[in-house]
């Protein structure tokens, strides 16, 4: 999906968001070009893997592959988790944007976002992935400085800023004061752990199995971090297979069964928040009181979570604009801005 298209630089060196759920790229002098599903489809003919499909066309296929064809996410809780077909992965996301690599003037540079507690394993997975995948130079930023620096926040300035990037995998949670991490906490709950918990709910409630696309759809139409107050109770109509008699099956699930569902994995989050808040100093605190908190990332838009985190902790919360983007676009502009590069590392 294209969105932006400004050739005001001829650079081919690129920023990458790579998601749990989605991988974003960012291409110097152009901007976000290219968003698509962090999925591979996969076909094993006579012992030998070859890759199908890539990104949204591979999601489409998600449940619904015939023998000799599995579809894979190869990033697990933000880090990759099978090495090859990330690799290929990135691979594809380069040709897509780029064209065939024959054409390219040189191999370009490339910034990845990394969760700030992945460990040193993790990050040289990522470093591999990319050179294997034709980068000339890897260079590492932690996404809640990116998320920060995309939201637009002066993480240079000496104020106190606190971040929580809630992704695909993890939810980040940092403070930030004159460019780098003052305190960072993490939990590994994020968009993937809200889908299960919806799928797992309706199978113990209706007996009904569904797929993790229709799980990700009851979040995205009706998914709530609270229940309903003083206002309309939206509701959904949800197929997938009775357990019971193994047939097709219709039913209707409310916002409340959902909230519920996700009340434990809400209240995890939040426990993070205030854990990070209670060791922070009370310079940044006071800073911190006054800015309020910039919520990032995909889960950001979970209906009422800023309402729960701001009750919770008695400061103020901020939903980003374009939530989804900021990782991206944060990391897009340290690589861009010679501002930004001391964020930028190898390890």
């Amino acid at each position: 999906m294209r969105l932006s298209l400004n050739f005001g630089l001829a650079s081919h060196d690129m920023a990458i968001d790579l998601g749990t759920v989605n991988t974003l790229v960012f291409v110097a002098g152009r901007g976000i070009v290219l968003d698509e599903p962090s999925v591979v489809a996969i076909e094993t003919r006579d012992g030998i893997p070859k890759v199908l499909a890539v990104g949204a066309d591979a999601k489409l296929m998600m449940g619904k592959t015939p023998q000799g064809v599995e579809t894979i996410r190869p990033l697990r809780d933000g880090v990759i988790a099978d090495i090859d077909v990330a690799e290929q992965m990135i691979k594809h996301f380069i040709k897509k944007v780029h064209g065939d690599a024959g054409r390219l003037q040189r191999n370009p540079k490339m910034v990845i976002c990394v969760p700030a507690g992945s460990t040193q394993v993790e990050r040289r997975a990522i470093r591999q992935a990319a050179t294997s995948a034709g980068a000339s130079k890897v260079l590492l930023i932690e996404e809640s400085l990116a998320a920060a620096i995309g939201a637009g926040l002066p993480i240079t300035a000496p104020i106190g800023f606190m971040v929580v990037d809630i992704g695909g995998g993890t939810t980040e949670v940092a403070v930030l004061s004159l460019g780098g991490l003052a305190y960072s906490n993490s939990v590994r709950v994020g968009g993937d752990k809200l889908d299960e918990a919806i799928a797992s709910h309706i199978r113990r409630k209706h007996n009904l199995m569904i797929g993790e696309a229709t799980a990700e759809r009851i979040k995205q139409q009706i998914g709530a971090a609270s229940r309903p107050t003083g206002e309309p109770e939206p509701d959904m109509r949800v197929r997938g297979r009775d357990l019971m008699n193994g047939i097709p099956k219709e039913i209707s699930i409310s916002q409340t069964e959902i909230a519920d569902a996700l009340a434990d994995l809400v209240a995890q989050i939040v426990e993070v928040v205030m854990k990070t808040l209670e060791q922070v100093e009370p310079e940044l605190a006071a800073d911190i009181v006054e800015q309020g908190i910039v919520m990032t990332g995909g889960g950001a838009l979970l209906r009422r979570l800023d309402e729960v985190l701001s009750r919770s902790t008695g400061l103020p919360v901020i939903v980003a604009e374009a939530p989804l983007m900021c990782v991206a676009l944060g990391a897009g502009r340290a690589l861009e801005d010679a501002a930004f590069s001391g964020v930028l590392h190898t390890q």
